[in-house]
């Protein structure tokens, strides 16, 4: 609800539009695109710190959009902006990211949007990933974006200065190397947890998001819900020559 990415974000997003926050009441990390349907929702009212009056709901980042425009906005909003994540969401990782997904389900229900993560877990400075939002929410406010593209964008944990630019990136095939650390609890029954860690990519490529951070540079890389493989679906209509009954 009050996550020091989010309320960076909010603070940046000031200078260049009037801003609402709906955020989840804990941590949803890795929930992807899960809306809540079998119990109920609920959400209220509360305040961060600094007075500002925000929406938390009890459920998934992409139900606090949907339930955010559909119930708890007075208007529409022009734009969604999702983050700031701890952690960067690049490679095959957007599949998986709540951030992404909330900013997916503001393209579905046809508002521009943004997910922004920084690319680091430990010592966040959320400074220049917030200066980095603001910025492409101001284009996307002046420029609007294609139907159905949100914007995947990916600060590299380095100070302002440090930064060499922007890339318009396209996703890369990177995956995180997970690992199940097998303990015990205090009965001695065994569990598991997962560690993810490094990313690989099995065919890196110049133009690609992971490539970007590792040189310092700003991804931002346009994506869409459309998961439909051209190519592929000519090879599987060969199969219909042959007949099915």
């Amino acid at each position: 609800m009050n996550a020091p990415g989010l309320v960076a974000l909010a603070s940046a997003l000031d200078a260049v539009a009037e801003v609402a926050v709906v955020a989840p009441e804990r941590e949803r990390s890795a929930v992807g695109h899960a809306v809540t349907v079998t119990e109920p929702l609920r959400a209220w009212r509360s305040r961060w710190p600094d007075g500002r009056e925000v929406f938390v709901v009890d459920g998934t980042p992409a139900d606090c959009v949907k339930i955010g425009v559909k119930a708890l906005l007075e208007r529409r909003p022009d734009a969604v902006v999702s983050g700031i994540n701890l952690g960067g969401n690049a490679g095959v990782n957007v599949i998986y990211s709540g951030t992404v997904s909330a900013a997916t389900e503001a393209t579905i229900l046809g508002i521009p949007a943004a997910a922004i993560s920084l690319d680091t877990f430990t010592e966040p400075d959320f400074g220049p990933a917030a200066r980095v939002a603001a910025w492409v929410v101001a284009k996307v406010l002046e420029n609007g974006l294609p139907a159905g593209v949100l914007l995947n964008v990916n600060v590299p944990a380095r100070a302002a200065e440090e930064i060499a630019g922007v890339r318009i990136t396209r996703q890369s095939r990177a995956v995180l190397e997970d690992r199940y650390e097998e303990r015990h609890d205090p009965r001695g029954r065994r569990y598991f947890w997962l560690a993810a860690e490094r990313m690989s990519a099995p065919d890196p490529r110049d133009d690609d998001d992971i490539t970007a951070l590792r040189e310092g540079y700003v991804s931002i890389t346009p994506i869409h819900y459309d998961l439909t493989d051209e190519a592929a679906r000519g090879h599987v209509a060969l199969w219909l020559e042959e007949s099915i009954f």
